[in-house]
Order: structure tokens, then C-alpha cells, then sequence
């Protein structure tokens, strides 16, 4: 059987499933009640090497390849924290690949390496009241003004958005150009008209913090501008890649660990005289979840080693056969990871429905998936059109 992981990889495994176990875990219950975590979780994973695994050393990362980002992801889920996870993916994995690829070697500096450390905290700011999955339609504007760009609008859904030090921000720089008029930009989000307008309360990823950002005539200087000035819709649609493969790994790692801890629950929970798990009807249900959520995995692993040789082998573009496959996988992993949730919150029966069994919370937070980063029906769509229907 193909095993794409080494002996170095599993060793890193193991180091970010304790830093998940041991030292996040604990904390569960405390932050999502608050409905946040402390800054010290992207300090540590910086510590660690965790956030910066796959960016080159110069970039202040280790230079190792795109499969220790896969195994990061499978491994966060132990923590019992999906907003955390989340808060470290778009940490590692979400707002800062574009900046490594595009960044000149002052905003490497000024940005990158210290998000990669965890010194500062990042966020990326797309979606917006009015566009989210349909990212041409954003509103906010960015106009040239002498040296600078004065940047005006709001954003959504922001992970991160309440403490981040700056955003990888997507603006229409030549509004009448659509899709081909947006560019990117690092805005410090202690610049005068930048603010937090509110806190989003969430029905799953609790522990994360989650914002509305508004823009009133920020003035960004313009070596703040990401890469070539309209390229951004471009330089988004590669950047969505690691998106959605990270994504897709990280949730069908945690329906494998909702699986095996149900399973571990039917082992124990008797009911009419023998463990539920001995039931011939449940017994079923599982080795079909099983088998299907193999099957996602390995299709998600093709799309990792595809996505590995051409953006870190090859050191190129992602091609649009591997948008396909990431873009087919996002819809895979999110219909059989909605199903595993859904039967073993059935399996634990009224203790499911209960928020202090873990199946409850990883029930409503799982639902984020078929919704962040490109809806199941966006998805198809571009699925469609890349093959030619």
C-alpha cells in the first residue's frame, strides 16, 4: 500500500498530536464557553515549527514539503477544538501562502515571519456581507492616492478578525474591470478607519473568533499592495487550493476521530442486555462509514500528492486537472463527513443531543465545512466548468 508519510513525518505528527492532546485539549470546555482562545496557542505552534513546516527557511519556515501541512491537519483535530484548528489552518495554511509566493523580500519581513513564529496573528479578509462565495462580487474598493491606496469597504466571516495584527485583504482596484480589478494588500489592522465593527456569534468553531471588518478610507502605503496591481482574483483562485486541500484533510481527520470515539461509546453503552455496538444494524452503519470515509481519503491524499509535486516539487502553479480534484474532494469530505456526524450523534442516542458529550459540539461544528471557503454548490459549479459542461 502507497504511504506517502515518512519516518520524519510521523515524527512531526506526534509532536503537534501532544501539542493538540495536552496542551489545547485541557482547555476545551473554558474557551468555548468564551468563545475564544489566548494569542499564547499561535506562540506555542510557532515554538513548535507548526505553523511554518512547509514555507522555505527563508520565509522563516523549515523548508520541508506540503505532506507535513497534511499531517498538522489530521493531527489538530485531537484538540477537541475546531475553532482553534481553524484559527491555526488560516494562520498556516489559508492567509499566508499568498504572501509567500508574491511577497518582496521587506513584506517577508515585515509580515510573514513573525505570523510563522506566532508573533503576530493574521487573518484573511475576502468574503463580504453581500459576496462570499461569488468573491467577483466584492464591493470594497482600494484608489490610488499619491503613494498610497485608500482602501474602503467591509468584510465577513473574518476567522481571527477580533486580535489579528494585519489582513491579507482582497480590494476592486479597477472596480469596472470585475473579477479581473481586484488586488491584493497587507493592511495592518492598527491603521487609522480600520476597525472591528462586530463579533459574529457562531453555531459551531465557538472557540474561534469570527468578525465583521470595516474599512472607512484606510490609507495603505503602496508597497503594501500583494503582487501585481488586478492580478488578485488570479492569485485567489491558487491560493483557494491550499484553502480547500487543507480543509478537506483536517475535516475528515476529525470524522475519523468522531468515528473512533463512538465506537469506543458502543463498546461501553448497553442497552437491552449487550453493548450497542454488538447490534447487527449498527454494526452496518459503521463499516459503510468506514469504508466510505477510506475511500475520501484516499482521494484526499491524491489531491495532496498532486497538490505537493506542482506547488513544492515542481515549485509551479497549481494546474487546473488538481483545482478539479481539490475542488471534487471539498464536495466528498463535506457529504461523508455530514453523514459520519450525523449517525454517530444518533448512535449516542439522548446523550448526543447533550452538550457535554463531545459528539454535540463536533455535530454543529463540522457543518461549517459545506459552507467556508467556496459552498458545495459553488464548488460544482466550477467543478462544471472545468469539465467543459
Amino acid at each position: 500500500m502507497w504511504q506517502p508519510f515518512t519516518e520524519e513525518h510521523e515524527q512531526f505528527r506526534k509532536t503537534v498530536r501532544a501539542f493538540a492532546e495536552k496542551e489545547l485539549a485541557p482547555h476545551a470546555e473554558e474557551w468555548e464557553a468564551e468563545e475564544c482562545f489566548p494569542n499564547w496557542v499561535f506562540k506555542r505552534a510557532g515554538e513548535l515549527g507548526i505553523l511554518g513546516a512547509h514555507f522555505p527557511e527563508e520565509h522563516g519556515g523549515q523548508g520541508l514539503d506540503y505532506w507535513f501541512s497534511a499531517a498538522k491537519a489530521e493531527e489538530l483535530p485531537r484538540s477537541r477544538l475546531a475553532g482553534v484548528t481553524m484559527g491555526l489552518l488560516v494562520q498556516a495554511d489559508m492567509a499566508t501562502p499568498v504572501i509567500s509566493d508574491l511577497g518582496t523580500k521587506e513584506q517577508i519581513e515585515e509580515f510573514l515571519k513573525p505570523v510563522l513564529a506566532g508573533d503576530k496573528v493574521i487573518s484573511l479578509g475576502v468574503s463580504e456581507p453581500a459576496a462570499g462565495s461569488d468573491v467577483a462580487g466584492i464591493l470594497t474598493t482600494a484608489r490610488k492616492d499619491g503613494d498610497d491606496y485608500v482602501i474602503s469597504g467591509q468584510k465577513t466571516f473574518i476567522t481571527n478578525g477580533t486580535r489579528a495584527d494585519f489582513v491579507t485583504l482582497l480590494a476592486k482596484t479597477s472596480p469596472d474591470r470585475g473579477a479581473h480589478g481586484c488586488s491584493f494588500f497587507l493592511v495592518p489592522t492598527n491603521l487609522p478607519g480600520f476597525s472591528v465593527s462586530k463579533k459574529l456569534k457562531k453555531i459551531g468553531n465557538k472557540s474561534s473568533d469570527t468578525a465583521e471588518l470595516f474599512l472607512d478610507e484606510v490609507r495603505v502605503p503602496k508597497r503594501y499592495l500583494l503582487g501585481e496591481e488586478n492580478m488578485g482574483f488570479m492569485y485567489l483562485m491558487q491560493n483557494f487550493q491550499s484553502e480547500r486541500l487543507i480543509g478537506s484533510v483536517s475535516a475528515l481527520a476529525g470524522a475519523f476521530y468522531t468515528l473512533e470515539q463512538a465506537v469506543a461509546y458502543g463498546r461501553e453503552r448497553v442497552a437491552f442486555g449487550k453493548p450497542i455496538l454488538k447490534r447487527e444494524v449498527w454494526q452496518h452503519k459503521f463499516v459503510d462509514l468506514y469504508t466510505r470515509a477510506e475511500a475520501a481519503k484516499s482521494f484526499v491524499y491524491k489531491c495532496v500528492d498532486h497538490y505537493n509535486d506542482e506547488r513544492y516539487v515542481k515549485k509551479g502553479p497549481v494546474s487546473f486537472d488538481t483545482v478539479k480534484y481539490i475542488s471534487m474532494s471539498k464536495v466528498l469530505v463535506g457529504d461523508v463527513v455530514s453523514d459520519i456526524m450525523d449517525t454517530c450523534l444518533q448512535f449516542h442516542g439522548g446523550w448526543g443531543y447533550i452538550e457535554d458529550f463531545p459528539i454535540a459540539r463536533a455535530w454543529r461544528d463540522q457543518r461549517l465545512f459545506r459552507i467556508g471557503g467556496g459552498t458545495t454548490e459553488t464548488m460544482k459549479y466550477y467543478i462544471a466548468k472545468l469539465m467543459g459542461f
